[in-house]
This record gives C-alpha cells, structure tokens and sequence, in this order.
C-alpha cells in the first residue's frame, strides 16, 4: 500500500515536499490551522489535503518542516494525537535545529512510541516532477539519522532524494549545522574581502 504522509506545515519548504510527494502519486496531509489565506493557498497548489490532528495522527510519517524555533512546541502539539493512534507515524524532524533540541524533540515523541528520524535539508525547495529525472536531480537532499532513518528512506520511491547517515540519533542535525557554517562563514569571508578591495579602490579591477 502507498504510504500517506504528513507536512507540517506548508511554507516555501514544506509546500515544495508536498508538491514533490503528490506529484508522485501520494496523498499528503497539512494542519491549516490557524494559518492565512495565502499559506491554504499555497497547500492547495501543492495537492494537500487539510486535516485535523488525529488524522494527520493516523498517517504513515509526518515530516516537521517550519522555523526551528517551532521544532519543539510542534512536536508537543502532536503528542496527544500521536498517543492516541493505533498507526504511529514515523516522525521526521526536517528543522535545522541543534543537536540538543534534536534530543528534546524525541523525548517529547518517544512518550507516543511512534518512530523518530532527525533530518536535515540541504539544498533549496525541491523542483515539480520532471519525468524522467531520478530523484538525484531534484537538488534537494534530506540527510536522516536513528533507527528508522531506514524507513524515512522509502519516501525515495515517491521523490524524495533521503540519504541515510550513520552515527547518533543527531547526526544529520550535525551534519546540517556545519554545512550551514561552511557555507556562511565562505559567504561572511567573501563579503570582507570585497570590502576590503572596495576600501582600497581595488574592487572594479
């Protein structure tokens, strides 16, 4: 049976996965509560379908992908209804968050016994279907980690280019916390340099 999944919540990011997942023949889910005209909007271009907790509760995975600050208060709000669920949904935490919030998210899952995967997303939202195009060419990556990083992975099948790491349960938080250093600090660096020639009237050489 095709897996039905979960995105929480549909912004630039998670309406891309959406879309990404739909178009390859899932059905997607979002919460739209409490959200604008202009987020509904952006769900219903990508093919999600709204729905309350205890159904977004009884899906196979649900993917967390909003502000990091969001990570945990998100993952406490779902507690109750993943409790509840007779399904227990693989819950992926897709936020760049740190390693310690990483823990404190799965605390506040491992209490619903449903599965937990930390992810990090590496590149910009994923593009439509394209067909032909292995998920390699989508240009966005979900690296996952934990014991059911395995099963996170079979969303490959549906688009989804989920690479899994070994190491701790927080290795793809890590992994995404010095990407994003690296690439910032090249950027903080790249700037300096230009000011630095701007200053001495080097810069249009």
């Amino acid at each position: 049976m095709t897996p039905v999944v979960a995105v929480i919540a549909p912004g630039a990011m998670g309406a891309a996965v959406g879309r990404r997942l739909t178009d390859n023949g899932l059905k997607v889910l979002t919460s739209l509560e409490g959200r604008s005209p202009e987020t509904a909007a952006r769900a219903n271009a990508a093919g999600m379908v709204a729905a309350s907790d205890d159904e977004i509760g009884s899906c196979d995975f649900l993917l967390s992908i909003l502000p990091p600050g969001d990570a945990l208060a998100l993952a406490e709000r779902f507690a109750p209804a993943l409790t509840r669920s007779n399904a227990k949904p693989v819950y992926v935490d897709c936020n760049a968050i740190n390693p310690k919030t990483v823990e404190r998210v799965a605390a506040a899952i491992a209490s619903t016994s449903s599965p937990f995967v930390d992810a990090g997303i590496i590149g910009p939202p994923p593009k439509p279907v394209v067909p032909g195009e292995t998920v390699a060419g989508t240009g966005t990556r979900f690296y996952a980690s934990g014991p059911a990083a395995q099963r996170f992975a079979s969303l490959r099948e549906y688009g989804l280019d989920v690479r899994v790491l070994e190491g701790p349960l927080s290795a793809a938080s890590a992994l995404k916390m010095s990407y994003a250093g690296i690439t910032k600090g090249t950027q903080a660096i790249g700037a300096a340099m230009m000011l630095t020639a701007a200053r001495a009237g080097t810069a249009g050489s």
